[in-house]
């Protein structure tokens, strides 16, 4: 009755649960459906839910990415039904419904749960999913219009939106960074602020460095958090054809994607690659820092089986001002960044130093000339920027220079490797 009331109130289609429905139940549920001319779209997680829907017949499938039992999301479950579909030589591909002459699909497929943007329609368009069900991220947009023109629905609209075409960088801030966390009651504020990557440090001179033990806790909560139960996979699409610069920016996309929910950074610095490796496989790391003078060749991603961000230190002087002004200008140190950087990092992060630290950068509480990012970005790279920022500059920093991404530790402390609520 509950099919024959909503036909009657004008729907489309119903949506019927594989893994809530017994077989035959849900059979007559179809065969009613369609007897009313509604096509119903049958929601499976599981491969085992697979072969239920199509024996029961369905037409319309929609893979649900969260699992019902567990409340995980994953969204690579739609992209594994797609291969399965195309395993069994059952066609569903989008692009051969606008096809004037041949044989249509024998099915459709639906993206249901966890997409919020052009890159994930992409993601699917690109697999043959010819639908994406998005609820959540539209209801929480303050204009639900321009959300979904963000969507870029038109597969060109998508393509002009990835241009690379050596411009500046001028996307804003979509990186946030909490780093320096020592417990996992710190790392759940930081994820429910909205932070995108959560820095535990390893270096051995810091005051925040952690052991195993603490890395390992706060990974086991930022992944409950996130609702996942493995490592983050990071895709990144850069081509060996490509320039230094190109690939770094198709690698910042890259992890402005898989950061939409929020990944473990373990920050290193002039430690070897097997300790390095160790503490990825021990504590389930997504990300690596480096941020000593190992190079930039060794955030190379098959040195950690990870990928890693390369931090390049903007030196100050030991009475704290700015030793590159003395010798030349902001957009000279900019091109001289953009001149040593390879296609091995993920993303760039300047952080400042102090002239004769033999430790390297990081931790210094101080600030460096914030014009030398924006001239690096205007060249066309995204950099996330680090030192000194607190909750009285962060709102220049962003608003003003508009970096790709922003990385706090001590500003937003109580105490060494203790944060203030307040100010994250």
């Amino acid at each position: 009755y509950q099919i024959a009331e909503a036909a009657a109130s004008g729907a489309d289609t119903v949506l019927l649960i594989v893994a809530t429905t017994p077989f035959n139940v849900l059979q007559e549920l179809i065969n009613f459906a369609r007897s009313t001319g509604i096509e119903p779209l049958v929601e499976v997680h599981a491969l085992v839910e697979l072969d239920v829907a199509i024996s029961a017949g369905a037409k319309v499938i929609g893979v649900n990415n969260r699992n019902l039992h567990t409340f995980q999301m994953d969204l690579v479950q739609t992209e594994k039904v797609a291969e399965e579909l195309t395993k069994r030589g059952l066609t569903f591909h989008h692009d051969d419904c606008l096809k004037e002459d041949g044989d249509k699909p024998q099915l459709s497929v639906c993206a249901l749960s966890g997409m919020s943007s052009a890159h994930d329609v992409d993601r699917y368009r690109n697999v043959g999913v010819g639908m994406c069900l998005i609820g959540e991220s539209l209801m929480r947009a303050t204009d639900a219009g321009v959300a979904i023109k963000g969507l870029c629905l038109d597969p060109k609209d998508y393509a002009a939106s990835q241009s690379v075409s050596g411009g500046a960088y001028t996307g804003g801030t979509k990186i946030i960074k909490i780093c320096g966390l020592t417990n996992p009651k710190d790392a759940l504020v930081a994820c429910r602020a909205g932070a995108n990557l959560l820095g535990v440090i390893f270096a051995e001179k810091s005051k925040r460095k952690v052991s195993v033990e603490q890395a390992r806790d706060i990974v086991d909560a930022v992944r409950k958090f996130g609702e996942r139960s493995d490592r983050m996979e990071v895709r990144m699409n850069a081509s060996n054809k490509d320039t230094p610069l190109s690939a770094l920016v198709a690698k910042s996309r890259a992890l402005e994607l898989a950061a939409r929910r929020p990944l473990v950074v373990g920050v290193f610095q002039n430690q070897s690659f097997d300790f390095i490796k160790e503490m990825v496989d021990k504590c389930g790391l997504d990300l690596v820092q480096l941020h000593g003078s190992e190079g930039m060749e060794a955030a190379n991603s098959s040195n950690f089986g990870v990928p890693a961000l390369r931090v390049v230190d903007i030196e100050l002087g030991s009475d704290g001002t700015e030793e590159e002004k003395k010798d030349r200008s902001s957009m000279d140190t900019a091109a001289a960044i953009l001149s040593k950087v390879t296609s091995d990092p993920i993303a760039i992060l300047l952080d400042t130093s102090i002239k004769g630290d033999k430790h390297g950068g990081g931790g210094t509480g101080k600030t460096f000339d914030w014009t030398i990012a924006e001239s690096i970005q205007n060249m066309g790279l995204p950099v996330i920027i680090a030192g000194g920022l607190t909750p009285d500059n962060i709102g220049e920093a962003v608003g003003n220079v508009r970096p790709f991404g922003i990385d706090v530790a001590g500003g937003v402390e109580a105490g060494p490797g203790v944060k203030d609520v307040d100010k994250l």
